[in-house]
């Protein structure tokens, strides 16, 4: 088994399409109807209006409201300055902090940051020690 495809279903298609377009900077790869996928990853990564899919599967899991953060996108920077860097610039573009950089127990320096729908994502650089915070 290979994973392709990771898509991320929402209410709020438009802000969240925006959010990782404008804000987090993937491509727009293919557009349809209430539906984007985003060119230049490893695993291709879209952004899908849940009633789109309750449509064309017909299962009323779509339908429930989404509760908890039911995944993480983990993204690699190659210092503690560049993840700081990085991190400042996605808050000030309306990323919405989580918690700031800091080192982690598992030796990660990490800051995590929310999506329009409060999916919490993590900034990370593998550091021996981290630099500012």
């Amino acid at each position: 088994m290979q994973i392709d495809l990771l898509s991320v279903f929402t209410d709020q298609f438009d802000g969240m399409k925006a959010f990782y377009a404008d804000v987090l900077g993937f491509q727009i790869a293919q557009e349809l109807d209430q539906y984007v996928e985003f060119g230049g990853q490893p695993v291709r990564f879209a952004i899908c209006q849940r009633q789109v899919m309750q449509q064309v599967t017909g299962h009323d899991a779509y339908d429930a409201p989404p509760t908890g953060c039911p995944f993480e996108l983990a993204f690699p920077c190659k210092s503690a300055a560049e993840l700081d860097a990085c991190f400042r610039r996605l808050i000030d573009q309306g990323a919405r902090e989580i918690k700031p950089p800091s080192m982690m127990p598992w030796g990660h320096y990490a800051g995590f940051f929310a999506d329009p729908d409060g999916n919490v994502h993590e900034l990370f650089a593998r550091v021996e020690s981290a630099g500012s915070s």
